[in-house]
């Protein structure tokens, strides 16, 4: 939910399917140990997102000072953008995700686990997206908190959900966990990739509870094959 700036950034280094509840005992406590994770390949959902129907009135910026370049694109069941991965360590407190080692710290993230806790970022891949604004409403799109995404980098993919909102302007960034479950830097000081990070969100799609990384990894392999079928 931080406002990150270039300046910043380079000093510091860098249904129930289709309609959308499935429910789950796992706690998703543990950062979640695959790269790779459900039955369709990076390769199979990069291959449906080659063109961009941009559905966003305008584009966004991948950090505060940079050019407006990104757009919000619109696939049968699915939304998705191309763009960088800053890292968004809010919520929960713990070893990694606290004010002494992230400058942009926030106790609190959007969407909030089934007891009310705000979501834990070290343990649990959720990515944010931008507020709504003129320039897209991610709510009018079908997409929600606990929503399925499918984050693809350097040829792997991790099923996260959507997890905080972030600035009306900026797109990009994911949590702790998503990022470190990739091979991307986690820090949230230093961390991040500057490029090359595929976001699919599944519309209409909601994992319960939203803390369980085995339901979104279930429920996210079911919608990325019906992606794959559908486009």
């Amino acid at each position: 939910m931080r406002i990150r700036t270039l300046t910043l950034a380079a000093a510091s280094g860098a249904a129930l399917l289709a309609a959308g509840v499935l429910p789950a005992s796992a706690s998703g406590a543990a950062v979640p140990k695959s790269a790779q994770e459900g039955s369709v390949s990076a390769a199979s959902l990069l291959a449906k997102v080659t063109s961009c129907s941009q559905i966003s009135s305008g584009k966004y910026k991948t950090d505060d000072e940079t050019s407006a370049t990104i757009p919000v694109c619109g696939k049968n069941g699915a939304v998705f953008w191309k763009a960088d991965m800053d890292i968004d360590c809010d919520g929960q407190r713990t070893t990694n995700c606290n004010e002494d080692r992230d400058p942009w710290y926030q106790d609190d993230t959007a969407f909030h686990q089934s007891d009310g806790k705000p979501l834990k970022s070290e343990s649990l891949p959720y990515i944010v997206v931008p507020s709504s604004s003129s320039i897209w409403n991610y709510s009018s799109a079908g997409i929600k908190g606990g929503g399925v995404v499918a984050v693809i980098y350097n040829n792997k993919v991790e099923y996260a959900v959507v997890g905080d909102t972030g600035p009306t302007k900026i797109i990009g960034e994911a949590s702790y966990a998503t990022a470190k479950a990739l091979g991307i830097d986690p820090d949230p000081a230093t961390g991040g990739a500057d490029s090359g990070v595929t976001y699919i969100l599944f519309k209409n799609s909601k994992v319960s509870p939203i803390e369980s990384h085995s339901a979104a990894v279930t429920l996210g392999d079911q919608l990325a094959k019906q992606f794959i079928a559908a486009n």
